[in-house]
């Protein structure tokens, strides 16, 4: 039996396919957390990002800048993805999601925007090995000034819709513009990413770029909902290392606006947020006693 993510143990949020993991988050009713971390850097000298994180609350870590053609996480064992994302499972107890971006081919050789290694393209190619390696999350989005359109995500979700939809949980949004100034709130736009393939769809939180207010935000994930699909909200332009009751008034407002998963990024200091504002996320959407109880269940039952 699907029992709340919530209330989920580690063997279980482990052993959970894709339906029954996203049962388990909508019957958490907003009480999820997934942490973006970043394995090139470590807080800790001889800790990986990924088990701070989850020490610190997080229900499901996801991996920015995760290279699957040149894997590589800092102080977790070598060796190929499937290797490593096995091996981030076993220390941290978390499902695992990853950041795909759909880069534009026409904005891959503008001078202008970030330049992607090979293993971080939403091709069919790594979605594919993404699959295989065992992550059960992709996340179709775009880091700062990448060049990340609309319409490449959607072309991006249908790829792995029409592929791999019945393995793998498919996000999609943008949390920010990624290097392209367009309309990524837009109800069509949302739409057209419901009927692409997408499970939930990626938005920016309240107060995390201009102009998202609360009644903006729960108007979207109306829509969200109405299409029976769930809205994951974003802190991801580096609030993620404010102070305390920034972070304590956005997860507020994203709860009053329908958020059924909180994000918070990983451009604070080596790679995560500031652990006591994982921890301040947690407190806040889901109090003492669940947050505690998180921290404190071994990843070993």
């Amino acid at each position: 039996m699907v029992k709340r993510l919530l209330s989920s143990s580690s063997s279980e949020l482990l052993n959970y396919n894709k339906e029954e993991l996203l049962q388990s988050i909508k019957l958490s009713e907003g009480r999820t957390i997934i942490s973006e971390v970043i394995g090139a850097e470590s807080l800790f000298r001889d800790l990986s990002n990924a088990e701070v994180a989850a020490a610190f609350g997080a229900d499901i870590l996801l991996l920015n800048l995760f290279d699957l053609n040149q894997p590589f996480f800092k102080n977790i064992k070598q060796g190929n993805a499937a290797e490593i994302v096995k091996e981030i499972k076993r220390l941290s107890g978390r499902p695992l999601g990853i950041n795909l971006e759909p880069v534009n081919k026409e904005n891959i050789e503008a001078d202008h925007f970030v330049k992607l290694s090979s293993g971080r393209k939403a091709t069919l190619q790594n979605i594919e090995q993404a699959v295989k390696a065992g992550f059960n999350m992709i996340t179709f989005t775009g880091n700062p000034s990448v060049g990340v359109s609309n319409q490449a995500i959607i072309e991006a979700v249908k790829i792995a819709d029409q592929n791999f939809g019945d393995q793998i949980i498919i996000t999609a949004g943008k949390m920010h513009m990624a290097g392209i100034d367009e309309d990524y709130l837009a109800a069509k736009y949302i739409d057209s990413l419901i009927s692409a393939g997408t499970d939930i769809i990626l938005l920016p939180a309240v107060g995390t770029v201009p102009g998202i207010d609360l009644s903006s935000l729960k108007e979207i994930i109306k829509l969200i909902h109405n299409r029976g699909k769930l809205a994951l909200t974003a802190i991801g332009t580096s609030q993620e290392s404010a102070d305390q009751e920034t972070i304590r008034e956005i997860a507020l407002m994203s709860k009053m606006a329908g958020a059924d998963i909180q994000h918070i990024g990983d451009a604070a200091y080596g790679g995560i947020a500031l652990p006591e504002n994982i921890l301040s996320l947690s407190k806040t959407i889901r109090g003492k006693r669940h947050s505690y109880r998180r921290m404190a269940l071994s990843i070993n039952r």
